[in-house]
């Protein structure tokens, strides 16, 4: 999808290595950070938001590559204006350079690797605060869904509070976002191995049904529910995106 592709390199972008994995951030990647989280009253609020981002879509990426790893693959990691891609590298045999298929289990576990590396982090950090004496407060999405809230240290200060509140938020509600079964997030490719494993024939029609399904759903939520454009168009237009797909691969829904 054109949204998720690796951007072309620029002479601005940042470059580095963490445990071996090359790592490039495209520099939209700090400006549409900062521009979602710019606030006109403290913009030193605004860059502890970009700060909480960069560690919690890193950490999200990492969490594919190490998993990438596990099954034999070097991969590079690309943080851009949407967010991040982890890109596996491909290997050579013979001189002859090719792509290594990995099984459908294998692909599930990549996927559940990036959000659960983000709720692992939010773990960690909500234990610190509650061994620190800090506070936890939670609040309940849309009525159900549990989502934590630190709301003080005994330590550090307020802009420490809430760049851990920041990394704790982020960490578990977008990786609550992420499972949903909507292409090309991580749900939509677990949906999508998942289904071909129990249907080989008709499986990856089926993962995109519900990719269509899904993303409506979330999108009129988010509208009407959440009060969110943003991401009421997000899903809305990757809903759109997986409908096409469909009609051009199968000619129907």
């Amino acid at each position: 999808m054109i949204l998720f592709q690796v951007p072309p390199p620029t002479r601005y972008d940042l470059r580095f290595t963490i445990a071996g994995i090359p790592i490039r951030v495209h520099p939209l990647f700090w400006v549409i950070s900062f521009l979602f989280g710019f606030s006109s009253n403290n913009i030193l609020y605004t860059f502890i938001w970009v700060l909480a981002i960069f560690v919690s879509v890193l950490v999200h990426e990492l969490g594919h590559a190490f998993a990438f790893r596990r099954y034999g693959l070097r991969s590079s990691i690309v943080l851009h204006f949407m967010g991040g891609l982890t890109v596996p590298e491909s290997v050579s045999w013979g001189g002859t350079w090719a792509n290594v298929a990995l099984s459908p289990r294998e692909e599930i576990v990549v996927s559940l690797a990036g959000p659960f590396s983000g709720f692992l982090l939010a773990t960690l950090l909500i234990g610190g605060v509650i061994v620190s004496g800090g506070s936890i407060a939670v609040n309940w999405l849309l009525g159900f869904i549990p989502l934590p809230a630190v709301t003080s240290l005994p330590f550090g200060g307020v802009m420490l509070t809430v760049l851990v509140a920041i990394l704790v938020s982020v960490n578990v509600f977008w990786g609550l976002i992420n499972l949903v079964p909507v292409y090309p997030l991580d749900g939509g490719n677990v949906a999508r191995y998942a289904l071909m494993q129990y249907d080989p024939y008709d499986g990856v029609r089926k993962s995109l049904q519900l990719s269509v399904i899904a993303g409506g759903i979330v999108a009129l939520v988010a509208l009407f529910f959440l009060k969110s454009i943003y991401m009421s168009f997000l899903f809305g237009f990757l809903a759109f995106q997986s409908y096409q797909t469909l009609q051009n691969r199968y000619g129907r829904f």
